[in-house]
């Protein structure tokens, strides 16, 4: 045990005195100088990449390697230890990629009127991390801008106050080792009011009536007041065998009875909504299928033969 011991704590104590890898960024296509730790210029150095010698078009210059219009290829774990006796100096991770874009920026409220969120994407991949910076302002100041749980490029921001005349600024700034970029956007609270579609949206026949079905659905439950802020609807309907929708807006009914369908036709229905004065449509709900109610047929009694006239004299 005391023999064990002793290995283990001269295996500790050689990781610790290893040289730790630093991260060296660079952008794709550009050619890249890596230093050797602060060796001089006439030092003698080889060079490893994950632990093999370095195969791609390179050259050396004392204690430096030069890559020449490196790409992701060149990712790695490069080494250089110190010739004659190969004593290792130095440990670069290499990391390529290319600096942000401008990216691409929503807001929306599906809340309303507690408060508003932001998305944002890059429309091209950096290959290196890249983190989001937000800012919001609103009559010249900043608003607290809170970042989403769940998704990782989505913040939310409470409105201050509502039915405001000033316009928010939203300004989103990718940053990452290479560089930064900004976009802003401005945008008055009614623009960006766009619920969530309705929810449990179901379609039921009406015993002995063929041509009709009875649809209801619930208001979003995102929606937080639906009392003071009233939802409107637009339902569509169609039978699985034509193309063209029907149409009919509802004020503030959440249900409503179709007289014109095909007698026998299966129909597809779904159903939007709006606040009642400001915003924009939400996107169509979850679609759903019913059938208007079809008579049961005779029941075919069973015959014999006898009970045909067999045509014999």
């Amino acid at each position: 045990l005391r023999w064990g011991s002793i290995f283990y704590c001269c295996v500790f104590l050689c990781l610790c005195l290893l040289p730790v890898a630093r991260n060296q960024y660079e952008r794709m296509g550009s050619d890249v100088t890596m230093q050797c730790g602060s060796l001089d210029n006439d030092a003698s150095v080889s060079w490893k990449v994950n632990g093999t010698d370095v195969r791609a078009q390179h050259r050396l210059e004392g204690p430096r390697l030069i890559l020449t219009e490196v790409n992701l290829g060149h990712n790695g774990l490069y080494s250089c230890f110190q010739n004659p006796h190969g004593e290792r100096r130095d440990t670069i991770f290499l990391h390529i990629g290319i600096s942000p874009r401008e990216p691409t920026v929503t807001c929306r409220s599906n809340t309303y009127p507690k408060g508003f969120y932001c998305s944002w994407h890059q429309l091209y991949a950096t290959y290196i991390p890249t983190t989001f910076e937000v800012d919001v302002q609103h009559n010249q100041r900043s608003l607290e801008v809170q970042k989403d749980s769940v998704h990782k490029n989505r913040c939310h921001v409470r409105f201050p106050e509502v039915f405001s005349s000033f316009p928010y600024k939203v300004n989103v700034t990718a940053v990452n080792a290479l560089g930064k970029a900004s976009t802003m956007i401005s945008f008055e609270e009614s623009s960006i009011v766009k619920p969530d579609p309705p929810e449990r949206v179901t379609a039921t026949p009406i015993r002995l009536n063929p041509r009709r079905l009875e649809v209801s659905w619930h208001s979003p439950a995102t929606w937080p007041d639906i009392d003071n802020f009233p939802l409107k609807y637009f339902l569509r309907y169609r039978p699985l065998i034509r193309d063209q929708w029907q149409h009919v807006e509802l004020s503030d009914s959440t249900s409503h009875t179709i007289t014109d369908a095909y007698a026998g036709k299966e129909y597809i229905i779904q159903v939007a909504a709006k606040d009642t004065e400001i915003g924009t449509w939400s996107d169509w709900s979850v679609a759903v299928h019913a059938t208007p109610w079809i008579e049961d047929p005779l029941p075919i009694t069973s015959t014999t033969e006898g009970d045909f006239p067999t045509g014999r004299l």
